[in-house]
């Protein structure tokens, strides 16, 4: 089995790390391409103002000057030739992506474009505690659980133009209470803090941060289930159409 790993956090990130040791349980068929620095939030974007460029770190290792997407289609399209993937595995980011944050993820998105390119696909993250951690997250339940949940998943008939994200809670490994496959949950919207600050020439920025989530009965969303100590398991789809709303919206054009 080959391998494709990739990441938003950059070729150098921690969590890259640990998902290759993850990954070489499973296979030694490992290629990494990944952006060169960090695109957290970058979502599901493309480089179409500049060029994009790809340095090789060492032997199956290369860092792209670019996005998430830009780094599966440059492995998918330049680095990898013919040696095509059989799975692709982004993350392990250092955070949660849960619920409407995946459209923002570029974690996420990595695993959307090998999708829409018919490979299996497979998003990881490491929920933590609390902000300002830094590169002190502690990524031991994504470590110690990554194999176990990865090899049932590897195996399951999934449609086409579908991926897996999963979440690691923000626990010590034998604290997982287990895994659940749950549906995408929703935050409430104004959950976003806005912090402002001044920088030395006197001028504000501002920076986003995170406040509390909506709750749901039963806890049946990724963003509860996390929260409750699973590591949870949400198949998602590529196809954005509300199926629901073609007969309403054709009823209400029917007159044009």
């Amino acid at each position: 089995m080959r391998i494709l790993l990739t990441n938003d956090d950059g070729i150098h990130a921690p969590g890259l790390k640990v998902l290759e040791v993850i990954a070489r349980t499973l296979t030694d068929d490992i290629w990494i391409v990944a952006p060169q620095e960090e695109q957290s939030g970058a979502g599901h974007s493309l480089t179409l103002s500049r060029p994009v460029r790809v340095r090789e770190h060492s032997a199956r290792r290369y860092a792209v000057s670019g996005t998430p997407t830009d780094s599966v289609m440059m492995a998918l399209g330049v680095v990898m030739g013919d040696a095509k993937p059989d799975l692709i595995l982004s993350g392990v980011n250092r955070g949660a992506n849960l619920a409407e944050d995946v459209t923002y993820s570029g974690t996420v998105s990595a695993a959307m474009e090998g999708a829409l390119a018919g490979y299996r696909s497979i998003a990881l993250s490491q929920v933590y505690a609390r902000e300002g951690m830094g590169d002190t997250v502690p990524f031991a339940a994504a470590q110690a659980w990554g194999k176990r949940v990865l090899e049932p998943l590897i195996l399951a008939e999934m449609p086409e133009r579908t991926l897996i994200n999963v979440n690691f809670p923000a626990m010590a490994p034998d604290a997982v209470r287990g895994v659940k496959v749950v549906e995408q949950g929703f935050h409430e919207y104004g959950r976003a803090k806005i912090v402002k600050g001044i920088d030395p020439r006197g001028y504000p920025y501002y920076w986003f941060g995170l406040g509390a989530t909506k709750q749901t009965p039963g806890h049946a969303t990724d963003l509860e289930a996390v929260a409750d100590g699973f590591i949870t398991v949400t198949p998602l789809h590529l196809d954005l159409t509300h199926y629901v709303s073609i007969p309403i919206l054709t009823q209400a054009l029917s007159g044009c």
